[in-house]
């Protein structure tokens, strides 16, 4: 069995490539993150560095392994659709050839057993490529992180032969789940159904597609139906909307052997003004499997990407309309804690709130539960504050923040640290033990305050230093540009309004969202780009005694070409079209969700990055559309009409 399956992976390795060539891509990315993620496990903080460039780096240690965990699961979630879908279209294509097996004497048992052997040759062939691949990958995925920030430099991947091993084993575990599936239907289909395309084997829409299909479609509509509800907060709303994202990719590329032509049917209401576009519309409406395989993989790259991306830029933007609407103020003040009485002293201000960014340590916490922080210390006046902050604590109240006092910021309210406890401070050279009197609410702000302290506290030259925000409320009746521009000509910090702040936060925000999907967009759209390609060439390739028949009635080749042009791009809008969908479905509960929140439905629609995707598409589906089709045109017709199987 093995010799036969050695034969038939030479002879129909052109269906193959793009399989081998989507397991040596997640074998390389696996082997690349892993590398990093051992190298980031085993980086040392240098010694002598201050506490908060020790957490500065710890957090971009934590914030690498996270986008590199990312990256693996997308790799594998990508290699193994990619390698399940191309094989059962690749086995679709050969149903009469594995009839003739079967007719031939080969049983159930023998024909999976072939079909994983070819798998498995696969298999060995994307794993070798992917570990040679995975050596430059590393290397590169480097370089990216050190370049978007999220390691220092000097950190050197970790390349061991455990982790070639297991990114080896990935790939060829993969490559057999990935045509499992489709082993196990094609052993079930009768020869002669096979030979004949009737009964089961002309069946698109298996019971299993039918059964999670419409499992998953549902679960879908029940979240985003739940998220329409006032019981889901706005984080509820994100994990939801990320959920959608990725269980309605796969619901509708289940069910797009049923959904695919109904929307083509709509395409060919305009595709019917032209006979090359009536005939393409006949196709892409009996053309089912083919047309469902290419539309696939267009459908997980959109709603993945679309729903993910808009998801987080829209909680970005959501936070920062959250600080317009908690923080009342007019002006926002940046400058150091020594220029803060100056501010106070400007005509025109009633009210000064400066929060000074102090370089201190605070511990909380016991035994194991023991963590020090060293950034995201505040020192406030209370008073001031209050008036400056719409949002009540959740816990205590801020008038008690007095003395040897302080209260837990927006930033670790969910930490589960209460009223009454006891905190440790190391101010300088003194150690102060200190009592939690209240926990602020929590707010949508990436990196929000951790602690709060009474400025009282502080020794002068520690606020003189610090870096100092002052929201400022002007006098009810005057201008807050004049007293802006007051700001500006007595040199005091820089100086925005409170709207221009809160989105500079929000724009801030958003450039570390865009640098992990900068990441991860492109390797979606890599893997996608192969699957649209590989789906094309194999249809093409299996396409030479149409095109032949169509150019013996008439047609020329370059109107084959065109016709076949006309239905990449229609099954090209049906993927864009029910990605869309998907990413609309997830983002719908967020703008509810914001709604309630924020009073207002905000959503942040990626439309720079949809204005790469979406011509990019139409351009990968039609270069390789037109390419399958030109070399299958390329034999006289006569020679190939006549062919048979």
């Amino acid at each position: 069995m093995l010799r036969i399956a050695w034969s038939n992976f030479r002879e129909h390795r052109r269906l193959f490539v793009g399989a081998i060539l989507a397991v040596a891509l997640g074998v390389a990315l696996m082997q690349s993150s892993l590398s990093m993620m051992a190298a980031v496990s085993d980086a040392r903080i240098p010694a002598g560095v201050s506490g908060q460039a020790r957490e500065r780096i710890q957090d971009a240690y934590a914030g690498a392994a996270t986008l590199l965990g990312m990256t693996v699961m997308l790799a594998g979630f990508l290699a193994l659709f990619i390698v399940g879908s191309t094989f059962a279209f690749t086995v679709a294509q050969r149903r009469r050839e594995l009839a003739l097996l079967r007719l031939a004497g080969a049983g159930r048992p023998q024909l999976v057993v072939l079909l994983l052997s070819e798998a498995a040759l696969l298999g060995a062939a994307g794993a070798g490529a992917g570990v040679l691949l995975g050596v430059p990958g590393t290397w590169a995925q480097s370089w990216l992180l050190v370049a978007f920030g999220f390691l220092p430099g000097g950190v050197s991947p970790h390349l061991g032969g455990g982790i070639i091993l297991a990114s080896a084993c990935v790939g060829l575990t993969v490559a057999l789940l990935g045509v499992l599936t489709a082993a196990r239907r094609a052993a079930l289909v009768r020869p002669l159904e096979a030979l004949r395309d009737t009964g089961r084997a002309a069946r698109v829409m298996t019971v299993a597609r039918w059964v999670f299909g419409l499992s998953l479609l549902a679960c879908v509509i029940w979240l985003v139906t739940a998220a329409q509800t006032g019981r889901v907060d706005v984080l509820g709303a994100l994990l939801i909307a990320m959920t959608v994202s990725v269980l309605g990719a796969v619901a509708l590329s289940l069910l797009s052997p049923l959904v695919v032509p109904l929307v083509g049917r709509l395409i060919g209401l305009a595709l019917r003004r032209s006979t090359l576009g009536e005939i393409a519309q006949a196709n892409l409406r009996d053309a089912v499997r083919r047309s469902a395989s290419t539309a696939a993989p267009l459908i997980v790259l959109v709603s993945l990407v679309v729903g993910l991306m808009g998801t987080l830029a829209s909680l970005g933007r959501m936070g920062g309309e959250e600080q317009k609407r908690i923080v009342a103020g007019d002006l926002v003040v940046d400058s150091t804690g020594a220029q803060t009485s100056r501010i106070a002293a400007v005509p025109g201000i009633a009210v000064a709130s400066p929060q000074a960014t102090v370089p201190i340590a605070v511990t909380v916490g016991r035994g194991a539960y023991r963590h020090t922080y060293y950034s995201g210390v505040v020192a406030v006046d209370p008073a001031a504050y209050g008036r400056t902050h719409r949002r009540p604590p959740r816990f205590g109240s801020l008038e008690a923040l007095r003395g040897r006092t302080i209260a837990v910021g927006p930033g670790l309210s969910e930490m589960g640290l209460r009223r009454g406890q006891a905190a440790t401070a190391r101010i300088g050279g003194r150690r102060l033990r200190l009592r939690i009197v209240a926990v602020l609410a929590p707010v949508l702000e990436n990196g929000a305050d951790n602690f709060l302290l009474p400025r009282e506290l502080l020794p002068e030259d520690v606020i003189a230093t610090a870096p100092t925000r002052t929201v400022v409320q002007v006098v009810p009746g005057t201008a807050p540009s004049a007293v802006a521009a007051r700001i500006r000509a007595a040199g005091i910090g820089t100086v925005r309004s409170l709207a221009d702040w809160a989105d500079d936060e929000a724009d801030r925000q958003q450039k570390g969202n865009e640098a992990i999907f900068a990441v991860l967009v492109g390797l979606g759209g890599l893997y996608a780009a192969v699957a649209v390609v590989n789906a094309v060439v194999i249809a093409g390739a299996e396409r030479k005694v149409e095109f032949a028949v169509v150019r013996l009635i008439g047609m020329g080749r370059s109107q084959v070409v065109r016709m076949a042009l006309i239905e990449a791009a229609a099954v090209t809008a049906i993927g864009l079209f029910l990605g869309l969908l998907v990413a609309a479905g997830a983002l719908a509960g967020l703008g509810a969700a914001a709604d309630r929140a924020i009073g207002r439905p905000l959503v942040a629609v990626p439309w720079e990055l949809l204005g790469l995707l979406v011509p990019g598409a139409f351009i990968v589906t039609g270069v390789a559309s037109a390419w399958s089709t030109f070399s299958a045109t390329r034999p006289p017709p006569v020679t190939l009409a006549t062919a048979k199987e």
